[in-house]
């Protein structure tokens, strides 16, 4: 489970374009092409942007299924499901970019001095409540580690200072981040 080639990448962005065209536009869902790298069991997001807005973001942090369907489900999901946008327009469909971060596996920190900003995304949990936060969202915001440590917590719907709590579990991942 190493980095993805170039023609993995790419297969990729075609994937989730094309899942979201013809689900946007057909009503229909992509069957993917699969290649061995595309098989692989691994979380991913999918982010679309317009312009510099972001447009809807949904990924699987577990991964549940090989990174082709991934990428398809994800891909429909930020077009359609992500709760903080309407679904997107059949005329919007020509106007999104794409980004794609497949992650490594979640790894529990014993400490915060094991996060590094622009490497490392967090997953916070305590209790039912769980925030996730991309590497690259601390990179894009100028965020330190603690501000990033807090805006995870209120991604989870908790007080800014819960990464704190000896029942908050926190986990780090890395992404491979490609775009359009």
């Amino acid at each position: 489970m190493g980095e993805l080639s170039s023609t993995a990448k790419n297969e990729l962005l075609k994937l989730a374009r094309k899942a979201i065209e013809e689900y946007i536009l057909r009503g229909k869902k992509t069957e993917p092409l699969f290649t061995d790298e595309l098989k692989e069991m691994r979380g991913a997001f999918v982010t679309l942007v317009i312009g510099n807005e972001l447009r809807g973001c949904i990924g699987y942090v577990i991964p549940i299924q090989n990174l082709a369907n991934t990428v398809i489900d994800c891909a429909i999901a930020a077009a359609v499901e992500d709760p903080r946008f309407s679904p997107l327009k059949p005329k919007e469909v020509n106007k999104i970019k794409i980004e794609i971060s497949v992650l490594s596996p979640l790894k529990k920190v014993k400490s915060i001095d094991e996060i590094e900003i622009g490497k490392h995304g967090i997953m916070l949990t305590r209790g039912f409540n769980r925030g996730l936060l991309l590497p690259q969202v601390a990179t894009e915001h100028n965020m330190d580690k603690i501000t990033f440590l807090e805006n995870t917590c209120y991604k989870a719907g908790l007080d800014k200072e819960a990464w704190k709590d000896k029942d908050t579990i926190l986990e780090i991942f890395s992404a491979e981040i490609f775009s359009e």
